[in-house]
Parts: C-alpha cells; sequence; structure tokens
C-alpha cells in the first residue's frame, strides 16, 4: 500500500528534479546574457540561496519522517493545490521572461523591463511563488517546523535580493514599475 508520506517524499524527489532542471535553464541563460555583455550583482547571497533551497526538500521530508508528520487531510490537499499554483506561477514567470529569467542577479546593458505577463500584476512574481512554495510544501504532510525556518530564511534571503535586484536594474525599472506592488497585486509592498 502507497501511504501519503512514500507520494510526499515523491513529490518532494520532483521538486528537486525541478530545481536542478532551473539551475541548468539558468546557466544557460546567464550564458547568455553575460555574451551580451550582462554585469552580475549580488553574488555574496546567491550561494547562500541555492543553499536554502537544496536543503528545502530534504527538511521537508526530513521532518515528515523524523517526527512522523501525518497528512492533514483538508489542510494538506489545500497546501497542495497552493504549491501547484506556485509552481506554476514560477514557470509563468521564467516563461515570461524567456532567455532574460535566471537565478542569479544579471543586467544587460540596454534592455527595457518586461511588463507583460505576471509582471503586470506585481514587480517579483517568482519571489512571490517562492514564499508561497516556503509556506505550502511543509504544510502538504504537517511540516510546520519547515514551514516556519524556510519562510523566515526566505524573507531574510529576499530582503537582501530584491533591494539588490531592483537598484541593479536601474531608473527604466523604477518608472516601469512605480507604484507596482513587489509581491502581492493590489497590495502596498512598496
Amino acid at each position: 500500500m502507497v501511504t501519503s508520506v512514500a507520494l510526499y517524499l515523491v513529490f518532494l524527489a520532483l521538486l528537486y528534479a525541478e530545481r536542478g532542471i532551473e539551475l541548468l535553464v539558468s546557466r544557460r541563460h546567464a550564458r547568455l546574457a553575460f555574451d551580451a555583455g550582462g554585469m552580475e550583482t549580488g553574488r555574496g547571497q546567491y550561494r547562500v540561496m541555492v543553499a536554502v533551497h537544496a536543503l528545502f526538500p530534504f527538511a521537508c521530508g526530513g521532518e515528515v519522517l523524523a517526527l512522523h508528520r501525518t497528512f492533514p487531510g483538508a489542510l494538506g490537499f489545500a497546501a497542495l493545490a497552493a504549491a501547484l499554483a506556485a509552481q506554476a506561477l514560477r514557470w509563468w514567470a521564467a516563461a515570461t521572461l524567456g532567455p532574460r529569467w535566471s537565478t542569479r542577479i544579471i543586467v544587460v546593458p540596454g534592455t527595457r523591463p518586461v511588463t507583460s505577463g505576471p509582471y503586470r500584476y506585481v514587480r517579483h512574481p517568482n519571489y512571490l511563488a517562492v514564499m508561497l512554495e516556503a509556506m505550502t510544501v511543509p504544510l502538504i504532510h504537517a511540516a510546520w517546523l519547515s514551514a516556519i525556518v524556510f519562510v523566515a530564511a526566505n524573507a531574510a534571503l529576499l530582503s537582501v535580493r530584491v533591494p539588490a535586484e531592483e537598484r541593479a536594474m536601474g531608473e527604466e525599472y523604477s518608472r516601469a514599475f512605480a507604484g507596482l506592488p513587489r509581491f502581492v497585486p493590489g497590495g502596498r509592498d512598496a
């Protein structure tokens, strides 16, 4: 009989594989950006961000196994739906940016800000997806501690990364996104 724990571990393995695919795509896009004269900023926090994202599935699975977390029923299904929505948002944001999308902060001089797709509603849809994922993936199987730790870790990282990214994008970016919230559509988190 397949248990909810086994299904959750498979889900986490798929999430980890998806992260690997993201890194491969990001490397290819970074090469294209550097070939076009792109400049990178924020390298100091990049390794920490990669480590946090790499540890995330292991922490969630480890908590469920070590602390015998049980599937929380309706909350688990709601968390799964929200986690899948976060993945869809992440890939929508990446697809909208096309070859300009990368996990690194690389700005190619002379490129205009992308204001289509999810960027019509918020400045950082990918980071919104990251925070939703940090909150919901652990809750699929009641990994409350992982949710708390990784929401806090991602919030700390994003408090450094987002301003660095916005500074790197420059004045044209600031004008294009003036008045648009960073994360919550209709919000005032600018």
